[in-house]
């Protein structure tokens, strides 16, 4: 089943140099804002991939490792069925109220965006383990003078 934000597409497994990886033929800028890196995951021809889109330009990739490759018997040249999603907590996903707040402080907001998924997810369990609405909002506001001050965590 597909997510609104999955990407859908047919590429073909290419090497350049020591780089084996499928060309992404869309902006990932265009289909999930703005933000220094695209943490994704989802599937080649159903193998399971993660992994973090590179850029030459304004083309983006996703590298493939040798591992993968070997695992997943997939073969430079091979035409494939690619299905990405962002990784982790992200704007389409985020409760209204963290992603109002976030939208009211671009500083947060892109500091945010540019977190490894790691951090992303503490800061929304932390909110999100809160049992009252004050404490949830007194949260919220600490979340975001701290990525507004560009702290990972608190």
């Amino acid at each position: 089943m597909s997510e609104p934000d999955d990407k859908v597409f047919v590429a073909t497994v290419q090497k350049e140099g020591a780089f084996t990886f499928v060309a992404i033929p869309f902006s990932p800028r265009e289909a999930w804002g703005a933000r220094p890196r695209y943490p994704v995951s989802g599937t080649i021809n159903d193998v399971p991939v993660r992994g973090t889109l590179g850029a030459l330009g304004q083309a983006y990739f996703l590298r493939l490792g040798a591992a993968w490759l070997r695992d997943s018997g997939i073969q430079t040249g091979a035409t494939v069925t690619v299905k990405l999603s962002l990784e982790g907590p992200h704007e389409g996903n985020l409760a209204p109220d963290i992603a109002a707040a976030l939208s009211n402080n671009p500083k947060a907001k892109i500091f945010f965006d540019g977190l490894p998924t790691f951090y992303r997810k503490n800061f929304i369990r932390w909110i999100e383990s809160t049992k009252r609405d004050e404490t949830r909002s007194m949260r919220i506001d600490e979340m975001i003078r701290l990525l507004d001050e560009g702290k990972r965590e608190k």
